[in-house]
């Protein structure tokens, strides 16, 4: 999906950078498959349920939902990813599953089409939230559910956002930093409108890593803001020196016996 000329679209270059941005996230799916498995199992998949997983990223939660026995679509701005999840559907014995490229704040499906949308760490960076819930809720049939996993923005990965954010270029006027979407009483406030009341879950993600160092380094290589963030430091080695000391930093306290301690928050709420 090109949104190059979709000049109705105010953050069209942000989304082309973010489907750029996220395309080294593929080995980050090793460390992310437990979640999916908390999440589909949270959303409560069943047999024959029609489910969208939005940012799909890999794949590993619409894999996860398919062999729940759902008829999955997974749908992702980044091609480099839904390569990825086709090749991991086909592994898995999933070749029954859908995959689409495209946007959360423009879900290219008809009314009332799933039972279930789910998201792991994917709607959160749309930066428009109400326009990703409405969308969320359109493709929704009445009683039907959302469950989605998202980062807090007091625990680790929350954390690091906001510290990228702070050595970065800002975002446009009007883009919601992705972590308010783990704190719950932003979750209630944004479903309020065309949802129940949500019900809460949390989970630890565990990344192995032999070292501080190690775990910085694969950082800087797939996750995506800051591969940019170390990217465009290249040039100016003291600075990039302080940026990893810092870095650092942040994750000395979530690290013992080689695992950083990853928070998240689990949402699941009924559809008006």
């Amino acid at each position: 999906m090109d949104l190059k000329n979709n000049a109705s679209d105010p953050f069209v270059e942000l989304k082309n950078r973010q489907r750029e941005m996220w395309a080294s996230f593929a080995p980050t799916a090793m460390f992310t498959t437990p979640v999916a498995g908390h999440l589909v199992k949270f959303a409560g998949i069943a047999s024959g349920e029609n489910v969208l997983d939005v940012g799909t990223g890999t794949g590993v939660v619409a894999i996860t939902a398919a062999r729940a026995g759902a008829r999955v679509t997974g749908l992702d701005l980044t091609p480099a990813l839904l390569d990825r999840a086709r090749e991991n559907s086909r592994i898995a014995r999933m070749d029954h599953i859908v995959w689409t490229e495209g946007d959360a704040e423009s879900l290219p499906y008809p009314d009332a089409s799933f039972d279930v949308v789910l998201s792991q760490f994917g709607h959160m960076f749309a930066p428009r939230p109400e326009v990703a819930v409405a969308e969320m809720r359109r493709v929704l049939k009445s009683g039907g559910r959302v469950a989605f996993a998202t980062w807090p923005p007091e625990h680790f990965v929350g954390r690091m956002f906001a510290f990228v954010g702070r050595n970065s270029p800002p975002p446009p006027p009007g883009a919601a930093p992705p972590p308010q979407w783990g704190n719950p009483a932003v979750i209630m406030e944004r479903l309020a409108a065309g949802f129940e009341a949500p019900f809460f879950a949390r989970g630890t993600m565990t990344f192995p890593a032999l070292s501080v160092d190690h775990n910085r380094l694969f950082m800087e290589t797939s996750v995506g803001p800051m591969q940019k963030l170390v990217e465009g430091l290249a040039g100016n080695p003291q600075k990039l020196m302080a940026i990893r000391a810092e870095f650092d930093s942040l994750v000395e306290p979530y690290y013992r016996e080689n695992v950083v301690h990853q928070e998240y928050i689990l949402t699941r709420a009924q559809a008006r």
